[in-house]
């Protein structure tokens, strides 16, 4: 699984990559047909200052999407990797039907 981080108009910390990849590997646990994974974080200068994070996945026939927002962009990574997670299995399920 090829992974690349992207950040729009500043520098990802280190830690915070580290992070993004030990989440996305919870993603391998349940499939091993993921080909790449994109994360794009960006953030909306705006009294709230919300941080944005956009998590594409893809996989054979198909590109999963999740945008998230939230204060942190560790909280936002954590959901959009849950409800990629949750996406995961039914198209395995899916599979496993047929």
């Amino acid at each position: 699984m090829k992974v690349k981080i992207t950040a729009r108009k500043f520098k990802a910390r280190d830690t915070l990559k580290e992070y993004i990849q030990g989440e996305l590997d919870a993603l391998s646990k349940f499939s091993d047909d993921i080909l790449d994974v994109e994360v794009i974080l960006s953030y909306q200068n705006n009294k709230d200052s919300v941080k944005i994070a956009e998590i594409i996945v893809k996989v054979p026939g198909q590109t999963l999407t999740m945008v998230e927002e939230a204060e942190e962009y560790e909280i936002a990574i954590k959901a959009a990797v849950n409800k990629l997670i949750r996406q995961l299995q039914k198209i395995k399920e899916k599979k496993s039907k047929h």
